[in-house]
């Protein structure tokens, strides 16, 4: 049961950091702080589909399939558990670029609040 629920919440988290890479520079036009942590995800997420880093979370999930006796996922989360279901799989590269052109305009986005956002000044120490 354990075993059964570690991998479970390995899926739910996935699921959530898919998301995190796929919406989360949008959160940059309200908090432009949140720039910076996307930034790092997006690069992780990048690593693993184009270098091939592996992914803490699929190995959690798989380890837990492995004691459950369930299929370890082979290639990976999105292998497994997106394509094929979200997209047919004769489009993977299709929707790459669209995650990545997702992805730009959320920052492109985020650089314009940031360009039409008024500057903040101090008060000047000599007038007061």
């Amino acid at each position: 049961m354990t075993h059964l629920l570690i991998g479970h919440t390995a899926m739910v988290i996935h699921y959530l950091f898919f998301a995190y890479v796929v919406l989360g520079g949008f959160l940059a036009w309200k908090w432009p702080r949140m720039f910076w942590p996307h930034l790092a995800v997006a690069v992780y997420a990048l690593g693993i589909v184009v270098v091939g880093w592996s992914c803490f979370l699929t190995d959690i999930e798989n380890w837990s399939r492995l004691h459950t006796g369930r299929e370890v996922m082979g290639n990976g989360f999105i292998d497994f558990h997106i394509t094929g279901v979200l997209y047919p799989v004769e489009h993977l590269m299709t929707s790459r670029f669209v995650i990545a052109g997702i992805i730009v305009c959320a920052y492109a986005g985020a650089a314009w609040n940031l360009y039409r956002r008024p500057a903040v000044t101090s008060p000047d120490p000599v007038s007061g």
